[in-house]
């Protein structure tokens, strides 16, 4: 049971080391330095990216709550709490507008 957790090296969410302990196996694991963990954060949001591209539409949906996760990590990171965050993308989005619209730019007249 404990090969699903063979993880050499990458950044794992917080309760990961308890569920391995769980299930019976002593996981080995320290806690990255500042600088590690922003690099660390950066591959797991290209991780996490790439799963979700690689989703069917029944996984998506978690995968993209991943990259959320993974996201809010990132602004936690910089400093930026969640409602901070989404207050920055409510005005980037009444400034530009969203994506609802489906416009696509093909450039300049």
């Amino acid at each position: 049971m404990q090969e699903k957790y063979v993880l050499h090296g990458k950044l794992v969410r917080d309760r990961i080391p308890q569920i391995i302990r769980a299930d019976g196996a002593e996981p080995e694991v320290y806690v990255a330095d500042p600088a590690e963990y922003r690099k660390r954060l950066r591959a797991k949001l290209e991780e996490e990216v790439a799963e979700y591209m690689e989703a069917d539409e029944t996984d998506a949906p978690e995968e993209l709550a991943d990259v959320l996760e993974v996201a809010f990590a990132l602004a936690a990171d910089l400093g930026v709490d969640p409602a901070q965050l989404e207050k920055i993308r409510a005005s980037k989005a009444e400034q530009l507008g969203g994506f609802a619209e489906r416009i696509v730019w093909t450039g300049n007249r």
